[in-house]
């Protein structure tokens, strides 16, 4: 046994490799809160994928459910215990980076496993400070039936708002109770959409608010149109009489509606009649939304590169990817569709690869501190707007004084 022992760490020495590190993988602590509950297992399958491909790495879990997660995560960061990568909803995500608590982890991923639209969400000044790893996104979904009655072509991916707009009248026109259109004004309508007319909420630099420039104001205006212009394609509040937006598309009442690809599964079983969906339409360009969990690196990590390893196998390796979507868990960031085949299969809808080619015009969030106080104030004032005649100049002159005031950068 000794002359086996000898043997053994000469050939360690040779290799050039310590007996601490032979014995000793590095231990990378991660921080998790989407797989609390009905996806806990599939999250260790996965961590024991990457484990049984990185026998040097090992992962110590740390799994918290949402409700308790950020508080729990705020005081290991602000205690300077940060676990080496840490889960993140996009929201939160900006805020840390704005704090300096995500890494950048530029050259250190593979980026060509991710689309371009993922990556631009999770990157500022040309800086990437967080890995893709689930997304899901908002699509246009629309009611086949109401296009061959009113004798129009079927949307493509490559309409624009001004496209919808005649397809949404010539729906409306079809009777009573019938309408071409539905997306609310909301906050998370309208800064995904000002971004489709070269607008934002914020200056390049976050320093600045700028909900009311010229770009913006258009944006809001075509919104406000639909609902309250000449030609009125949207129902009210009050013409929807207590329906939902789901309702109303289920029952046939609706062209075409903005929503997200959690909505198939109800569409599928409620709809009797033929759907299918398309990117949704740009302004001058395209935008979409980026609903995502991504993985972060904390800057105090002493183990960088394999902290930033695992958080792209999560992301990106073909058999954890393949665990994910076996779980119907969220959707995976990947650029390569071609392992997406079990998805892109299953129908309603015909055209699920609209779906992914939505993530190259992904749209993250305004980079806020204060991302709720800011999202508080700009819905106050747009759920009004159905109720009183605010042009959308006065309306976001009013969020522009409102997030001024309120001392949010």
């Amino acid at each position: 046994m000794k002359k086996i022992l000898a043997l053994f760490l000469v050939l360690a020495l040779v290799l050039g490799l310590s007996v601490s590190a032979m014995a000793d993988p590095v231990t990378i602590t991660y921080a998790h809160f989407s797989g609390a509950g009905a996806q806990e297992e599939t999250l260790k399958k996965m961590i024991e994928v990457f484990e049984s491909k990185n026998p040097d790495i090992k992962i110590d879990l740390q799994i918290t459910g949402f409700d308790d997660y950020f508080t729990k995560l705020a005081t290991t960061v602000g205690g300077s215990n940060a676990p080496d990568v840490f889960e993140m909803n996009m929201e939160n995500f900006l805020a840390y980076m704005l704090r300096g608590a995500c890494a950048d982890l530029t050259g250190l991923i593979n980026a060509d496993n991710y689309s371009a639209g993922t990556l631009e969400a999770v990157s500022s000044a040309g800086k990437l400070y967080a890995v893709p790893m689930s997304f899901s996104t908002c699509i246009l979904i629309y009611n086949k039936a109401l296009f061959d009655q009113a004798g129009i072509a079927y949307p493509t991916n490559d309409w624009t708002w001004e496209d919808a707009q005649a397809a949404a009248e010539a729906i409306t026109a079809l009777g009573n109770d019938i309408w071409g259109y539905y997306q609310p004004i909301t906050y998370n309508e309208f800064y995904k959409s000002v971004k489709s007319n070269g607008g934002s909420l914020l200056n390049e630099d976050y320093t600045a608010f700028t909900a009311n420039s010229p770009e913006n104001v258009a944006v809001l205006d075509a919104m406000l149109k639909r609902v309250r212009g000449e030609n009125h394609v949207q129902p009210t509040a009050e013409e929807m009489a207590g329906r939902g937006d789901w309702d109303m598309f289920t029952e046939g009442k609706l062209g075409m509606i903005i929503t997200g690809i959690w909505a198939f599964p109800t569409y599928t079983e409620k709809c009797a009649f033929d759907w299918d969906i398309v990117v949704e339409p740009g302004y001058a360009t395209k935008s979409t939304f980026f609903f995502a969990n991504v993985n972060c690196v904390s800057p105090s990590s002493e183990k960088k590169e394999a902290a930033a390893a695992f958080a792209d196998a999560m992301g990106s390796d073909p058999d954890i990817v393949q665990l994910r979507l076996d779980a119907s868990w969220e959707l995976p960031t990947i650029a390569d569709q071609s392992k997406l085949t079990q998805y892109l299969e299953i129908t309603p809808p015909a055209n699920r690869a609209a779906v992914f080619d939505s993530m190259d015009y992904a749209a993250a969030p305004p980079a806020l501190k204060e991302s709720g106080a800011a999202t508080e104030i700009i819905n106050n004032v747009l759920s009004t707007l159905e109720m009183n005649d605010l042009s959308a100049q006065e309306a976001l002159d009013d969020i522009q004084a409102q997030l001024e005031d309120a001392g949010l950068l």
